[in-house]
């Protein structure tokens, strides 16, 4: 009867711990590289020889998860006091904000025809045949409206297909968006 390596795993796990300490200093550490050298003979138990010395490998697994760590480690800065993370840039809030009260503004001096199809088709998904049923009028006076709208609104926001457009909604980026189909 074959004995299953893995059963012999468990007789390793102190001597694998008091090497995770000598080489890491520190017992969370320790116990976190022994976690982490464990679950990876565990998943690859299939690599290991039967016949072989298992805590050759499971050391040999330990000493490659603690450099690999140490390496990570190295190329990480550390910032205890967050010096570093508060130096680092970061959008204002009030970009949004800003942007959202712009496209109110102008939103708000479109016709009330145009601001009906573009919220209809833009924000709340309709096809130009349900916005024009829900409207009552035709599917082409629904795509003139919304075509027209969306020009006017390009045209008081300052946006073309050149330059990007930050848009912090999604239901502004539907009322907006110029290039949908009309035909």
């Amino acid at each position: 009867m074959t004995n299953d390596p893995r059963d012999e795993i468990v007789e390793h796990l102190g001597s694998m711990r008091a090497f995770a300490m000598s080489l890491t200093r520190n017992s969370a550490l320790a116990d976190d590289m022994v976690q982490d050298a464990l679950e990876k003979a565990w998943t690859n138990i299939e690599k290991f020889q039967p016949g072989t010395n298992m805590r050759a490998w499971l050391f040999t697994i330990l000493r490659n998860t603690y450099y690999s760590h140490h390496r990570k480690r190295r190329r990480e800065v550390e910032d205890k006091d967050g010096d570093m993370s508060a130096g680092l840039a970061q959008k204002p809030d009030h970009d949004g904000r800003l942007q959202m009260r712009d496209f109110s503004q102008a939103f708000g001096t479109l016709p009330e025809e145009q601001r009906e199809a573009l919220v209809l088709v833009g924000a709340g998904g309709f096809s130009y045949e349900e916005a024009a049923e829900t409207c009552g009028v035709a599917i082409g006076t629904i795509k003139s409206r919304v075509n027209r709208g969306r020009a006017r609104l390009a045209e008081l926001m300052d946006v073309s297909e050149e330059s990007p457009m930050e848009v912090t909604e999604v239901v502004t980026q539907g009322i907006v968006t110029v290039n949908q189909s009309i035909a």
